[in-house]
């Protein structure tokens, strides 16, 4: 059961969850939640006009972008949303969903499941409240900034999303959060998931030493720094980091090659070492990392992303796991899991639906988030827990 007590102030509008299609189960999962909270919850007045519509069945409101053999498409909410407070869920990165394009199926791109975002809302036709967009992958987020006379995509798609009428844009660690800079008056959450990394961590895990002379945060670069001393810090542990040597010279898929990963720190012979980044995309430079790190004679290697998109397939992380240069690695459900990947036995997924469903919840009654986007009371009392019985318990009092 969340934390109701800031939950007293009438909500913005009757609750809508629009997930499309690239996001329809972590929708779901949001939902039962939702329903039932808000069943068990006993809220004085809830008769009351302004509460009206408060306890549902379901809070999906159901939609969809059907395209023409062309290619083109529209999008079609299913009931009226008038006076409701509406939170649309996107997966950009959901390649399993096609369509029919001159007879052939084509999966949709980043790019087809923003427009149809952006179909949606306009179906909304200025009817709802208020209207708040959860896209934990932030659309074109590696196009953060301009080297020479390139786009800067993310900026302008937030841009864009503010002139339809978005109130609040919810994000999960974003490439880089600065581009928030690009909405500077406007609603911009960029929520860090590291209280449910060390969830998923500890709970599969029951032999970690959690200490300097054990164990070791590891950044995979100088962008990821900022995660992994937040990390240690938790943790009491020290950190490493690993620059990019680059090839400057020559630019591969627009981007200039990476010749050698080289470490700085202490050593880590006969550590666990936990390496932590906001990604694996096609996973090169992880496992990289990770050779390099069981090449000093580190003993395990935990890898640790928020986002796991497996670019390039599942087979070299089977060769890695097979050959023991990693143990186990860790990524949120905000992006499409394959069904064979949740089979590795390599593989944890760190479930985030229940946190986007508070985060619904208390924004829906236009409540504080403060204290839900800042992890460190919860995260310490889980480390605790930890060290008195090498395990976590899933009944923790704790709202996520």
């Amino acid at each position: 059961m969340p934390d109701t007590s800031k939950l007293v102030t009438v909500p913005v509008g009757r609750l809508g969850i629009v997930p499309l299609a690239s996001c329809k189960t972590m929708g779901e999962r949001v939902d039962q939640y939702l329903v039932k909270w808000r069943k068990d919850r006993s809220t004085p007045g809830n008769a009351d006009i302004h509460f009206n519509g408060y306890e549902r069945d379901t809070y999906i409101i159901g939609s969809e972008c059907p395209r023409f053999a062309s290619g083109e498409a529209k999008g079609t909410l299913k009931e009226s949303v008038r006076g409701a407070d509406l939170y649309f869920l996107v997966d950009v990165c959901n390649y399993s969903i096609e369509y029919n394009l001159r007879g052939r199926m084509v999966p949709m791109s980043p790019d087809d499941h923003y427009q149809d975002l952006k179909r949606l809302i306009a179906a909304a036709a200025g009817k709802a409240a208020r209207i708040n967009v959860i896209m934990p992958f932030l659309y074109e987020s590696r196009q953060h900034k301009r080297n020479s006379r390139e786009s800067l995509d993310s900026a302008l798609a937030l841009q864009e999303l503010i002139q339809y009428g978005v109130t609040n844009i919810i994000t999960f660690d974003a490439h880089d959060p600065r581009v928030q800079n690009a909405i500077p008056v406007s609603g911009f959450e960029n929520v860090m998931p590291t209280y449910q990394f060390i969830k998923s961590l500890l709970r599969s895990t029951s032999d970690l030493q959690i200490d300097k002379d054990h164990l070791m945060a590891i950044s995979p670069d100088e962008g990821a720094m900022h995660r992994a001393i937040y990390f240690a810090n938790h943790f009491g542990i020290d950190v490493g980091m690993f620059y990019k040597r680059r090839d400057y010279s020559q630019v591969v898929n627009g981007k200039n090659p990476i010749v050698a990963h080289e470490f700085l720190g202490d050593s880590v012979d006969g550590k666990d070492v936990i390496i932590i980044d906001d990604m694996i995309a096609s996973g090169e430079s992880m496992l990289d990392v990770a050779k390099k790190l069981k090449g000093l004679h580190a003993k395990r290697v935990f890898c640790l992303a928020t986002f796991g998109l497996f670019s390039a397939g599942l087979d070299v992380f089977d060769k890695a796991y097979e050959e023991g240069y990693i143990e186990k690695i860790i990524t949120t459900n905000t992006t499409y899991q394959q069904p064979e990947l949740l089979q590795r036995p390599w593989y944890e997924s760190a479930d985030m639906s229940k946190y986007m469903a508070i985060l619904i919840d208390h924004l829906n009654h236009d409540a504080s988030i403060s204290d839900l986007l800042d992890p460190r009371g919860r995260i310490q009392a889980r480390v605790s827990e930890y060290r008195q019985f090498h395990t976590i318990s899933d009944n923790y009092a704790a709202p996520m």
